[in-house]
């Protein structure tokens, strides 16, 4: 007798992180529900996957509700409860947080926290459901945040404030788990500057949410490219890093090695009551660089 192969959901499927995910997902023989939001990425995905493994698709915009909950009964048809989930789907957006408009606001909250907020109330039920009929089924949702879910870089805006509500999320969901199950757990990914793509986040941006960008949002759009297109952790890298942590049972996903210093040092401003550090304090002149292209 053969055991069911298990599944795996996978928002922001289609490109960076969420494709690697999916490869190293069909690999281990893992069925695949890929949902991305831009569609001819997500059809060049499905036929790359689907020679390796059985893959159901579908375009999806994580910020509506219906659409997110469509992607679940679907998934269940098919599949049944996925043994995996990952709340993966993210857009950058950076500048001044007072010159962001409610559009703004709108766009990065719906994508990067109701998404991540869609999929867990999505997908919880059907998982701890699947749990408690079957004493051998395990299960795990990973929420994708980012470093900037544990420090505040400046000029980064509505971005900080969505990860940090997806670490706050994240760590209330496995405490919550905690409380009634052993079976189904939580982690959350922070990756630091990887190549993904995610500072390209504008091209699938609905044009009616548009407006004219402020100079701190070009200025960062121009040092996000940059530090994201330089990074030398590779998405493959923290696709492999991710499964290792799923296997090992951990709930912090660190991208890089120093990543835990750097949510240290904000915690010890915190505890120490201290005003928060200065971000550019190892590198100075990136922020003179900074202070100077806004001032100027």
């Amino acid at each position: 007798m053969t055991s069911t192969p298990q599944t795996a959901v996978i928002t922001g499927a289609a490109s960076g992180l969420g494709l690697e995910l999916a490869r190293l997902a069909a690999s281990r023989g893992i069925r695949l529900v890929l949902a991305d939001v831009q569609a001819d990425a997500l059809e060049a995905a499905t036929a790359e996957l689907s020679a390796r493994t059985e893959v159901l698709s579908k375009r999806v915009d994580v910020s509506v509700a219906a659409e997110v909950e469509a992607l679940g009964a679907d998934t269940f048809a098919r599949f049944g409860a996925p043994h995996l989930v990952f709340n993966n789907a993210g857009v950058g957006f950076g500048g001044f947080i007072w010159e962001h408009t409610v559009k703004d606001w709108q766009w990065v909250l719906g994508v990067n926290l109701w998404g991540v907020a869609h999929g867990v109330r999505v997908f919880t039920p059907m998982m701890l459901a699947a749990a408690k009929a079957d004493p051998s089924w395990r299960g795990r949702i990973i929420n994708t945040a980012s470093m900037a879910g544990l420090v505040n870089a400046p000029n980064m805006g509505v971005y900080n404030v969505t990860k940090h509500a997806v670490v706050s999320l994240s760590e209330t969901l496995y405490q919550d788990l905690k409380l009634v199950t052993d079976q189904v757990s939580a982690s959350v990914l922070c990756p630091y500057f990887v190549p993904t793509g995610i500072h390209e986040s504008h091209r699938n941006r609905p044009r009616e949410t548009m407006s004219k960008p402020t100079k701190s949002q070009l200025v960062a759009q121009v040092m996000s490219s940059k530090a994201v297109s330089s990074g030398k952790v590779t998405a493959a890298d923290v696709a492999r890093l991710t499964f290792e942590a799923i296997d090992a049972g951990q709930f912090y996903i660190f991208s890089h090695a120093f990543a835990p210093k750097l949510a240290a040092s904000r915690l010890d401003d915190v505890a120490a009551g201290r005003n928060p550090s200065d971000p550019f304090a190892d590198k100075p002149e990136i922020g003179e660089g900074l202070r100077k292209a806004l001032r100027d």
